[in-house]
């Protein structure tokens, strides 16, 4: 479990899942983080609350309450995020008792224990900090992530929570963490699945002294580009820590013919387990990479597409290049750029994900058991 709680209330924000499924504790926060101001969250990992009924409603509300109740905060004012197994109901004996040692335990220097109690199969902890200058005065921005498996665009199972001493409304700030979020978490995917708990937040308490932001002025830019920053550093560390995953791959389309156009193949492309599972075999078998582009709705000339795997040209004008022993030296890397030029326009798009291992099968067959 981990807790994060202000002093004094907050700004706050949060962008949730689009699975119509949607775990106990999302559904409450979306009502809650409707009025825009919360003293902070409550978070258990290990079981999802998701699935479980009415009861997981209320469980969700228990560990509010109990938190409130602790921090002596108003109600309604504490949210609360879970993460792990679903369909199994919270031990809410364990749970409660433990709140008050929590909040007896908050310590400004606390932030790796918060990231490493919000860890399910992570192999490490997810932090990002940095401070930037709003109109001469300096703010601070931290964030903390946990996922590596059930990762895909659209709220990629992942959870993202940062805090900040910005002075922000909660319409600007709902406004630059989906910016954000766009830029970043949702350019991400492991294995395409889109959890029922993704969830990003953002507390601000606006204690910098700087001026409060407004939309489109220079602060405003200035702290949305820290903002996607620190989330495009923690999407790619969740990508990185891809369940059994030896391939960070950066899949770009170029030249589509529209942006949903460049969106339909590049996700296609990412997506692909046969594309995937090439990858973890070094195998520059670009002939998946165009059946996968092929299939993805998007409109193209076959003739016209040119693929590159870091650097190497293994297709050009619909056919190979003679280029595959230089190709397959080039992704023995741990980072591999897949670059498609569509040829059909202007557009472009990009994501980052990983390849498919022997790993990914073992840990997740047997996540449960």
């Amino acid at each position: 479990m981990a807790l994060i709680a202000a002093d004094h209330p907050c700004t706050v924000a949060g962008v949730f899942t689009t699975n119509r499924v949607k775990a106990a504790p999302v559904v409450l926060d979306i009502r809650r983080i409707a009025r825009g101001i919360s003293r902070g969250i409550i978070i258990n990992s290990g079981n999802a609350n998701a699935c479980t009924g009415r009861r997981g409603l209320d469980d969700a509300k228990k560990m509010c309450r109990a938190t409130e109740k602790a921090l002596g905060a108003k109600g309604g004012e504490v949210l609360v995020a879970s993460t792990g197994v679903i369909g199994v109901p919270l031990p809410m004996d364990r749970i409660i008792p433990s709140v008050p040692r929590l909040v007896d335990e908050l310590s400004p220097s606390g932030w790796l224990d918060a990231a490493e109690a919000i860890m399910t199969t992570d192999a490490f902890p997810k932090i990002a900090s940095g401070r930037v200058d709003v109109d001469g005065t300096r703010v601070s921005l931290l964030g903390i992530a946990k996922g590596a498996g059930m990762i895909c665009p659209n709220m990629a199972t992942m959870l993202a929570f940062f805090v900040t001493d910005a002075s922000v409304g909660h319409t600007v700030l709902n406004r630059a963490l989906g910016e954000a979020v766009d830029a970043s978490f949702n350019r991400i995917t492991v294995d395409d699945a889109t959890s029922t708990n993704d969830s990003v937040f953002v507390f601000a308490n606006g204690l910098s002294g700087a001026p409060r932001i407004s939309a489109g002025s220079s602060g405003y830019r200035a702290f949305t580009g820290l903002l996607k920053e620190l989330s495009t550093e923690l999407a790619h560390m969740i990508v990185r820590d891809g369940e059994g995953a030896t391939k960070f791959l950066e899949i770009e389309v170029l030249g589509a013919a529209t942006r949903a156009d460049a969106e339909r193949a590049v996700r296609a492309v990412s997506g692909s387990l046969l594309v995937k599972t090439a990858f973890f075999g070094e195998d520059p078998n670009w002939g998946r990479i165009i059946v996968a582009l092929g299939t993805s709705g998007a409109v193209f000339n076959p003739d016209r597409v040119e693929v590159t795997l870091n650097g190497v040209k293994v297709m050009s004008g619909g056919v190979d290049t003679g280029k595959e022993k230089e190709a397959k030296r080039a992704i023995r890397k741990r980072d591999v750029k897949v670059r498609i030029e569509l040829n059909a326009g202007r557009r472009s798009s990009r994501l980052w994900t990983t390849d498919l291992s022997h790993d990914y099968v073992r840990l997740n067959s047997a996540y449960r058991t």
